[in-house]
């Protein structure tokens, strides 16, 4: 299977981004609005984790999915990876930093493998980690590029900010971008998501069916003659 493309992420994730960006502006307000909410407050965040799946497979989400009753189901694994995952990835930061962000990158995915594909908590980690294993660089410069890209052209736009009369005008462009990037990002994931869900499928079906892609296994070498080329005779009959 082909490996992620930055190009080709970046690409499509700023089209579904596009697509989903009022939706997503929606959604974010009514997680605002009702996370002070107990218990409904943890549905609505599932909900979020599954906009983005849906976002990263090209539909266009329902903003008020999130309040869906489905989202409170089986919350006992989603507590339990999102423990795994925070006490995994502390860990990992306190051998000077750079190990935390290879542990994240790897685990990044854990929780929507958990929700998308209904998972074991500690199988998700490892499903995780193993599609990711060869990709992580590729992930942390797709990130890199979003933000840089996003932030030079906001940037400027704020930049222009200070001039009279219209200044106005190249603030609100300046925000805009911010929400763009916001919604670039999350469908960004979710492209990245489709990709190693894609890579994870592969990888169950291989296990299923046994197959073996690396080289066949040599036949077993024919008996060696006896020392004088020919059988041994038989015993004669008594």
């Amino acid at each position: 299977m082909e490996k992620l493309q930055i190009k080709k992420t970046i690409s499509d994730g700023i089209v579904y981004g596009l697509k989903n960006v009022g939706s997503l502006i929606v959604m974010v307000l009514l997680y605002v609005i009702t996370v002070w909410i107990p218990w409904l407050n943890v549905g609505t965040t599932v909900g979020l984790y599954k906009a983005i799946v849906k976002i990263g497979r090209g539909e266009v989400v329902n903003p008020t999915s999130i309040f869906d009753q489905e989202n409170r189901k089986n919350l006992g694994d989603f507590f339990l990876l999102l423990g795994l995952v925070s006490i995994g990835t502390a860990a990992a930061t306190a051998f000077m930093f750079f190990p935390g962000i290879v542990v994240g990158l790897a685990w990044e995915f854990a929780v929507l493998f958990l929700i998308d594909k209904k998972l074991a908590p500690h199988k998700s980690l490892k499903v995780s980690w193993k599609v990711t294993e060869g990709e992580k660089w590729t992930m942390f410069w797709i990130y890199v590029i979003t933000c840089l890209v996003f932030g030079i052209v906001a940037g400027l736009f704020f930049g222009l900010g200070h001039i009279r009369y219209v200044g106005w005008l190249f603030y609100i462009l300046g925000v805009a971008v911010y929400i763009l990037m916001f919604a670039a990002i999350v469908a960004i994931e979710g492209v990245m998501y489709k990709h190693f869900s894609d890579k994870a499928d592969e990888m169950f079906a291989d296990r299923a069916c046994g197959c073996h892609h690396g080289p066949a296994a040599p036949e077993a070498p024919a008996p060696a003659p006896s020392a004088c080329g020919a059988a041994a005779p038989e015993a004669p009959a008594k």
